[in-house]
């Protein structure tokens, strides 16, 4: 079981040089001391002292039985836009048969033209490979098929307004000026790029200090912000799509050249709480208790640690009794479920060596083998606001098991930095240690070189000080994609019409026709008034007067005012918008109701319980 490990001195690690040893065994007798940064904003060469003795940490911590690996391999040459266009629900521009079309058409009608030129960029490069192959390969030319958003059709496309200015900034919906602080979401990021690149003399990424992390806020929009979990599955795959587009085209636009790599298959263990599969874990939960979305086992330490208290100095830097460990890792695998585990003899320190090796120990990334790379390349954007603005689209991006496991381990890490004067450690403290842990998974360590290493160790504790700090903004759903989400369910519903139409008499027709310019016209018409329904209530329904104040949370309010019967909080309770050109949408209470039936005439609006 031999295995590598890093060892340095106190001049050399400064220099970022360090010497590779084998060793056969063994671990190192007492822990260091650690240095810590005196600063609590910014990431010093000297922090990553802390870094390089997790990685030693990590080395020492390998379990001696042989694991077969995740290797991961870069595509083939059009393997990659192949499979790229498929994601994104556009095979049928390389493959006739394929069952996307119609869908596929409806997508490409909503893009913009930094979203089309991504799409057209991956459709030329499989066009050339496959001539190369002398495979027989007729496409669309995508620019065709590009319809240009008509200039009155502003309210729900996902075309780039004209609100750019000569410095790059933009104007935001309430009409007041953008900020360097502020992030657009009513805009396609990768327009705003091509925006800043356009205005900018500059073309070369600009290193910004690091002393500060600025603080970024959304730009609020009257028809109120959408989160993950807000959307239905139909229009999640919708997102995913156009997220897919608008990742590629962000990264395109700043000239980043990303290389998806796919993982080789590998035997894993298939039943256990460690060196296991994020499904397998979710899959052994979900037999317990039904809708489990983050792992048990996570669930379980992070509440240990809480409960026994976050003042504890060193947390999560601090390793474990090597051995100690070990021997909780096997008791957890055996008597974890049977519920029979000791929690009361498991310490403070151990517990958090087990959380960063449940992570570490996935055997595909918790970031995913697919988007890793893209995670490690955000920093080569040239400012801030534009790396943030990519996060937040591979945050998206990643699947629904690793999105949760992510949120519940963010928002963990930040409830620790909140006890920073007690247990003194700060946001770089935390990022340093996490960063080996969440990037150094198993199939990447042996792989990597001595500079490699290096430049991984700022880059991606840089990377974990972004998700931790900003959180709140990633799981945000961007307006231009809910807009082009509407645009496409729009396309739906007259292709829909289009074929109800055909089957139906023409007296039947015009009836239709009657009825959809009655359901079509604006609220306003009917004096004001909103009917929202609560059909798992005793009160149904309820008539409200519409005002230009009358917010969501409004609405909740008045609702339970009027029916005592409701024992539900206000903050377990969601309004939802349904139909007209979304399938369904949780509002946040900052919604502005009549901005909202604006944008969507004829929705309807249901209250429901929801599990946060």
């Amino acid at each position: 079981g031999a295995f590598y490990y890093f060892s340095f001195t106190s001049s050399n690690r400064r220099a970022g040089i360090y010497n590779v040893q084998r060793n056969r065994g063994g671990v190192s007798g007492e822990t260091p001391t650690y240095w810590r940064s005196g600063s609590q904003d910014s990431l010093e060469e000297l922090a990553l002292d802390d870094y390089w003795k997790e990685m030693e940490v990590i080395q020492y911590s390998v379990d001696p039985e042989p694991q077969e690996e995740v290797q991961l391999r870069v595509a083939e040459e059009g393997e990659q836009e192949e499979a790229w266009l498929t994601e994104a629900g556009l095979a049928t521009l390389f493959d006739e048969s394929a069952s996307d079309g119609e869908d596929g058409m409806a997508l490409l009608s909503t893009l913009t033209r930094t979203q089309a030129a991504a799409v057209q960029r991956r459709v030329d490069t499989l066009s050339q490979t496959l001539r190369k192959r002398s495979k027989p390969y007729s496409v669309p030319n995508v620019r065709d098929i590009f319809r240009p958003v008509p200039a009155h059709d502003t309210k729900v496309s996902g075309a780039r307004p004209e609100v750019r200015r000569s410095n790059g900034q933009g104007v935001s919906s309430e009409g007041g000026a953008e900020t360097e602080t502020d992030i657009n979401l009513e805009v396609s990021f990768s327009e705003q790029a091509l925006s800043y690149r356009e205005d900018s003399k500059v073309t070369l990424p600009v290193s910004e200090a690091d002393d500060k992390l600025p603080d970024f806020k959304l730009l609020r929009d009257k028809t109120g912000m959408t989160k993950l979990g807000d959307l239905s599955p139909s229009d999640m795959k919708k997102v995913h799509r156009l997220v897919l587009i608008e990742m590629s085209a962000l990264f395109d636009t700043a000239g980043i050249e990303l290389k998806t790599h796919k993982p080789l298959k590998i035997k894993v263990k298939e039943t256990g709480l460690f060196g296991v599969p994020l499904s397998t874990l979710l899959e052994q939960d979900q037999k317990r208790f039904p809708g489990t979305r983050v792992p048990l086992i996570l669930q379980r330490l992070i509440s240990h640690i809480e409960k026994e208290g976050l003042d504890t100095e060193g947390l999560l830097r601090v390793p474990g009794v090597s051995t100690r460990v070990k021997a909780v890792c096997h008791d957890l695998e055996t008597k974890f479920y049977e519920g029979f585990f000791p929690w009361e003899t498991l310490k403070q320190h151990d517990a958090a060596s087990l959380v960063k090796l449940l992570i570490r120990e996935l055997p595909h990334p918790l970031l995913t083998v697919e988007y890793f790379s893209a995670f490690t390349s955000v920093l080569k954007f040239p400012t801030k606001k534009q790396q943030l603005q990519a996060l937040n689209l591979l945050v998206l991006l990643l699947p629904e098991p690793s999105r949760d496991t992510l949120k519940a381990l963010l928002e963990f890490l930040q409830r620790v930095i909140d006890h920073k004067e007690q247990n003194r450690m700060t946001l770089n403290n935390i990022a340093v240690v996490m960063a080996p842990n969440i990037f150094m998974f198993k199939g990447f360590r042996r792989k990597i070189s001595e500079q490699q290493e290096f430049a991984m160790a700022t880059g991606t504790a840089n990377i974990v000080r972004l998700l931790i700090r900003y959180q709140n903004l990633l799981w945000t759903i961007p307006k231009f994609v809910i807009n082009q989400v509407r645009k496409q369910n729009m396309e739906d519903q007259r292709k829909m019409n289009r074929e109800r139409a055909m089957k139906k008499l023409l007296k039947k027709m015009a009836h239709d026709r009657v009825k959809n310019d009655t359901q079509d016209r604006s609220p306003e018409v009917d004096n004001g008034i909103i009917r929202v329904q609560a059909p798992q209530f005793s009160k149904v329904s309820m008539a409200l007067q519409l005002t230009e104040d009358l917010q969501a949370s409004d609405v909740l309010s008045r609702f339970l005012s009027q029916d005592s019967s409701v024992s539900v909080k206000k903050e377990d309770l969601c309004l939802y918008e349904i139909g007209g050109n979304i399938k369904e949408r949780c509002l946040d209470g900052e919604t502005y109701m009549k901005a909202l039936l604006e944008l969507n005439p004829t929705a309807e609006w249901v209250i429901k319980s929801v599990q946060r």
